[in-house]
C-alpha cells in the first residue's frame, strides 16, 4: 500500500513538472513575441498586428504581467487604427489598476495622446500632471522620452507651440533613441512650421526625413514630409510638391495610419485641380472623406469637400456642387469651432493650475500661521502684535486672492465670448446678441438692419504672402470698421474673413449707407507695413427687418444671399436683398461659389 501510494505521488510530480515545463516554455515563447510586436509597433504596422493576432491565441501559457503588456498593445493597436475611445478606456484601466510603474507610464501616455487626438484636451492634461509625477520612478530612458514627446503633441494640439518645441527638444538633448529623434524632430518641424519658422535651407529637414526612413519610422518621416510639401507650396512649388507627394504615398498608405493618409490624399486633390487633373483630383478627394470618417474635425476632410466642390461647379453639376458645398460648409464650421475649442480648453486648463497653486499658497500660508499661533500660546503677552500683524496680512491676501480671482472670472468670460485674433464678438456670443437685440426689436417694431461683409481674394493673400499676413489684415479691418459701429450695434466674426454687423434703429438706406462707409474704409488700408504690396478690399450684402422680418436666420440668410450679388457683381461694392433676382435664380447662382 505504502509503496502504490509513493509511485502514485512520484507519479503526480513527474506530471506537474511536465506542466510547469510547459508553461514555462509557453511563457518565454510568449515573452519573445510580445518583445517583438513592441518593437514593430510603428515601423511595421501590419507585422506587429500579425503577432498580436497570435498571441491572442496563445494567452493560456502568459503570466499576469505578459497579459497587461499585452493588453496595453490591444489599446495600442485600437489607437493606431482611430479607435480612440476604446484606446483610451484600455489604457486608463490599465493606468489604474497595474503596480508596474513602467506599465503605467505607457498606459497614461497612450491615453493623453489618444486624448489629445480626440480634442478632450482637459482630461489629456490632468492625466499628462499625473504621468511627470511619475518620471523620476521611470528608470528606462526612452519612456521618459516618451513622455516628453506626449507633452509636445499635447502643447502643440492647442496651438502652444513655443512649449511643445520645448517639450520635445528636451528629447533631442538627452541622446535619444533612432525612434524618439525622428518623433522629436518631426514635432519640432510641425512647431516651426505653425511658429512660421522652418529654415529656408531643407537640407536639415531632408537628413532627418531620410534617416528616418532608413531607420523604418515611415509613418513620421511622411508625417513630417508633409509639412515640407506645405512650406513649398506656400512658395508657388505646386509641381515640385505633388511629385513628393505621389512618390511617398504608398509608403504613407502601407501605414495604415488614417490622418497621414487623408492628409495626404487631400494635398494632393487640392493642388492636382489646381494643375487642371480633375479626374485624379476627385480620386484623391474621395479617399480623402473615406479616411476623414473616422478623425473628429478633420482638416483633410474640410479641403477634400471644398476641392469636390470646385470640381462639381467646372463640371456644371449644380446638385453635386450644392452637396458638396454643404458638407463643406459643415465640416469648415466644424474645424474652426474646435480650433476655438482647443485654445480655449488651455486656457480652461491654464486658469485652474493658476487657481490651484493660489489656494496651495494660501493653504500654505494659512499653516505657517497656526504655527505662528503655537508660538504665541507660549510667550503670548510678547507676540500678541505680531499675530495681529500676520492676520491682518493674511486677510490682504484672500482679499486680494478674491480680486485677482474675480478679475480671472471675468477676463475668462471675455474669452469665451471674443474672436481671439479680431478682439469682436465671436459667432456663438454675436447670435446670442443679435437674436436679444431682435426680440427687442420686434416688441417695439423699431427696424434693424443686418450688413455682411466678405473680404475679397482671402485666400490669395494668405497663399501668396502667407498667414501672419493675412492675420495683419483681419485686425486691419476691424480697425478701419470698428470706430464706424455705434455703441449699441452687434459686430461679429462668423467665420475666416466673414462678418456680420446688426444695426439698431436703421432702416435700408442708414443701412446700404453704413456698409459703403465700411466698405470705403476697408478699402482705404495701407498694406505698406506688411512689407507687400496689394489691396484689401470687400463686397456686403444688406437686408432690414422690413424685407426679412425679425427672425435671425432669415436675416441672416437674406444679407449673405445680398453679399453673393456683390461677388457676382465684381466685388468691392454693396448689394441689397430688395434688388436681388428670384428665389430659384439665387439658390443657382450661390452654388457657384461667386
Amino acid at each position: 500500500m505504502y509503496r502504490r501510494t509513493r509511485n502514485l505521488l512520484q507519479w503526480l510530480f513527474y506530471i506537474s513538472l511536465c506542466a510547469l515545463s510547459s508553461i514555462a516554455l509557453g511563457s518565454t515563447e510568449f515573452e519573445k513575441q510580445l518583445e517583438q510586436a513592441d518593437g514593430l509597433r510603428s515601423s511595421d504596422p501590419a507585422q506587429f498586428v500579425k503577432i498580436l493576432d497570435q498571441l491572442d491565441s496563445k494567452t493560456a501559457n502568459a503570466t499576469a504581467e505578459q497579459l497587461e503588456r499585452l493588453r496595453y498593445l490591444q489599446a495600442y493597436r485600437l489607437a493606431f487604427t482611430g479607435q480612440y475611445n476604446l484606446a483610451i478606456q484600455k489604457a486608463n484601466a490599465i493606468f489604474n489598476q497595474t503596480n508596474n510603474i513602467d506599465l503605467k507610464y505607457r498606459a497614461g501616455l497612450l491615453a493623453v495622446n489618444s486624448y489629445a487626438v480626440t480634442r478632450n484636451f482637459s482630461a489629456g492634461f490632468a492625466l499628462l500632471d499625473k504621468i511627470l509625477l511619475l518620471q523620476n520612478k521611470v528608470a528606462d530612458r526612452q519612456l521618459r522620452h516618451d513622455g516628453l514627446a506626449v507633452a509636445a503633441v499635447l502643447y502643440n494640439q492647442v496651438g502652444q507651440y513655443e512649449l511643445g518645441k520645448h517639450y520635445a527638444s528636451q528629447v533631442l538633448d538627452d541622446d535619444p533613441s533612432i525612434r524618439s529623434r525622428c518623433y522629436a524632430s518631426h514635432l519640432i518641424i510641425e512647431s516651426d512650421f505653425n511658429l512660421d519658422s522652418l529654415p529656408e535651407n531643407d537640407a536639415e529637414i531632408d537628413r532627418m526625413i531620410s534617416s528616418c526612413s532608413e531607420h523604418g519610422e515611415v509613418m513620421l518621416a511622411n508625417a513630417s514630409r508633409v509639412y515640407l510639401a506645405r512650406k513649398w507650396v506656400a512658395k508657388g512649388e505646386t509641381s515640385k510638391t505633388i511629385a513628393l507627394l505621389e512618390n511617398h504615398l504608398t509608403e504613407a498608405e502601407s501605414t495604415k495610419y488614417p490622418r497621414l493618409i487623408s492628409e495626404m490624399h487631400s494635398m494632393l486633390a487640392e493642388y492636382k485641380l489646381k494643375s487642371g487633373e480633375l479626374v485624379q483630383s476627385e480620386s484623391h478627394a474621395n479617399i480623402a472623406v473615406k479616411e476623414s470618417a473616422s478623425i473628429p474635425f478633420s482638416p483633410s476632410l474640410v479641403v477634400a469637400e471644398k476641392t469636390l466642390y470646385e470640381i462639381a461647379l467646372q463640371r456644371n453639376d449644380t446638385a453635386a456642387a450644392l452637396d458638396h458645398y454643404r458638407k463643406f460648409a459643415e465640416a469648415d464650421k466644424a474645424y474652426l469651432t474646435d480650433v476655438q475649442a482647443r485654445e480655449l480648453a488651455y486656457q480652461v486648463v491654464k486658469h485652474d493650475t493658476q487657481q490651484k497653486n493660489q489656494t496651495i499658497d494660501l493653504l500654505n500660508k494659512k499653516n505657517e500661521v497656526l504655527q505662528l499661533e503655537q508660538t504665541v500660546a507660549k510667550q503670548k503677552a510678547h507676540y500678541t502684535a505680531i499675530l495681529v500683524g500676520l492676520l491682518v496680512i493674511l486677510l490682504t491676501m484672500l482679499l486680494l486672492w478674491a480680486y485677482r480671482t474675480k478679475r480671472m472670472q471675468m477676463a475668462f468670460r471675455r474669452l469665451a465670448e471674443t474672436d481671439a485674433l479680431t478682439g469682436i464678438s465671436n459667432r456663438d456670443h454675436f447670435t446670442k446678441l443679435a437674436e436679444q437685440a431682435i426680440s427687442e426689436a420686434s416688441k417695439k417694431s423699431e427696424p434693424l438692419g443686418m450688413i455682411m461683409f466678405d473680404l475679397d481674394n482671402f485666400k490669395s493673400i494668405n497663399d501668396r504672402f502667407g498667414h501672419s499676413t493675412g492675420d495683419w489684415v483681419l485686425k486691419q479691418v476691424i480697425a478701419a470698421c470698428k470706430p464706424i459701429c455705434r455703441k449699441q450695434d452687434c459686430f461679429g466674426r462668423i467665420g475666416g474673413e466673414e462678418f456680420a454687423i446688426l444695426l439698431h434703429a436703421s432702416d435700408l438706406s442708414n443701412a446700404r449707407e453704413m456698409a459703403d462707409r465700411f466698405r470705403k474704409h476697408i478699402a482705404a488700408i495701407d498694406t505698406g507695413e506688411t512689407g507687400h504690396d496689394f489691396t484689401v478690399t470687400a463686397s456686403f450684402g444688406v437686408t432690414t427687418t422690413l424685407l426679412s422680418g425679425y427672425v435671425f436666420d432669415a436675416l441672416l440668410s437674406n444679407a449673405d444671399q445680398a453679399l453673393y450679388q456683390s461677388k457676382r457683381e465684381g466685388r468691392n461694392r454693396v448689394s441689397t436683398f430688395d434688388k436681388l433676382k428670384s428665389g430659384s435664380d439665387i439658390a443657382e447662382e450661390a452654388a457657384t461659389g461667386l
